[in-house]
């Protein structure tokens, strides 16, 4: 009897797409770090420029914005923290 997987038809459509999905053997484990470093870096790219929208660099202001930023804009605490986490 044939898998649930290979015979639902939406279940094929994600098998074949993600299962069965023929690589190239160069291919190592390795490469998953360069998709992870493109992944980090797309989010320190996104989460900058929100932040950047919001943060005013004046010196008598500064720390008000980034007050701003953690308690008025809706999640800015958490884009805040992913772009700090992110950087280390």
């Amino acid at each position: 009897m044939a898998s649930l997987r290979k015979t639902h038809p939406l279940m094929k459509i994600a098998n074949d797409a993600l299962v069965d999905l023929p690589t190239p053997s160069n291919i190592s484990a390795l490469w998953n770090f360069g998709s992870l470093l493109g992944l980090c870096l797309i989010t320190q790219i996104l989460t900058g420029l929100f932040l950047a929208m919001h943060y005013t660099s004046d010196i008598s202001t500064a720390f008000s914005s980034v007050t701003h930023i953690c308690r008025d804009v809706n999640y800015g605490w958490l884009i805040r923290n992913m772009h700090a986490n992110g950087a280390s």
